[in-house]
């Protein structure tokens, strides 16, 4: 096939929502309700995104307070819109959160970890702005084992272009593995460490409903499907419809797996 490179950047809030972020609202409220943390709590979401976690967590965590931290001012406008002014939103990333140490009681971040180019850095400094005693959790795409609407993406496309299997996340991304989350929050001293699956049904209406997402350009699978010429591109839609499971009214019934990661800071120094 005739590519363009391909980049793993999401900048633009609607199209990445019709993409993966309506199902990472079905992850947040599960991902909250394992966490169990107790009302009046400071909270922290890096990476925020589109405000999905966030507003989870004002809708069932009673919080005394809540920042969200992201990168990109195209995810955060739409934050700001979903959220008007009940989360405080800053530029910023797990690199460099715009945090005084000590100052939250829980942070966390869904679907991100992947996405920071030294996990263990980000790791520390989301540490870092824990107050003692408090709790620093994360949930990860299990796309090397249960994300069937990414799995059969690139399962076509590999079939038809070899070159794609090296853009496929199972393989890129380490950290969607549950013994990766464990040993990362480990060795970041966190003490009381768990692992937990969530599954989730994320049912498609119809095949349009499956690929049109993949026309908005914001992820890896989708960037890919608009890096190619409009005949390979219909040549991977053709083949993508050949291969999803259809239930008899028209519908495509998948689902995936989330892997969530906790673990609780020691007292101040």
């Amino acid at each position: 096939m005739n590519a363009k490179p391909v980049s793993d950047t999401f900048q633009q809030g609607a199209p990445y929502e019709r993409y993966v972020g309506r199902w990472s609202r079905r992850v947040a409220p599960l991902f909250l309700d394992w966490l169990d943390q107790r009302p009046a709590r400071r909270w922290l979401d890096v990476g925020c995104g589109t405000g999905a976690l966030c507003g989870a967590i004002l809708d069932r965590c009673a919080p005394a307070s809540v920042t969200g931290v992201e990168p990109s001012e195209g995810f955060l406008q739409l934050a700001r819109q979903n959220l008007g002014d009940r989360v405080e939103l800053r530029p910023g990333n797990a690199a460099a959160i715009p945090l005084e140490t000590g100052s939250v009681d829980v942070v966390v971040s869904g679907l991100v970890l992947n996405f920071v180019p030294d996990p263990a850095a980000g790791l520390a400094e989301m540490v870092r702005v824990l107050a003692g005693g408090g709790t620093v959790a994360a949930y990860v795409w299990d796309y090397a084992g249960k994300m069937e609407l990414m799995q059969h993406f690139w399962a076509a496309a590999t079939e038809l272009d070899p070159g794609a299997a090296r853009l496929d996340e199972g393989p890129r991304f380490p950290l969607c593995h549950p013994e990766a989350l464990q040993s990362l929050f480990a060795d970041a001293g966190l003490a009381e460490v768990a692992v937990q699956a969530i599954d989730i049904d994320t049912p498609f209406t119809s095949f349009d409903d499956y690929w049109q997402p993949f026309l908005g350009g914001q992820g890896p699978g989708p960037a890919y499907a608009m890096s190619l010429d409009e005949a390979a591109r219909t040549r991977l839609r053709d083949r993508l419809r050949q291969r999803l499971p259809v239930a008899g009214d028209g519908s495509i019934p998948l689902a995936a797996r989330a892997w969530a990661v906790r673990g609780r800071a020691g007292p101040q120094p």
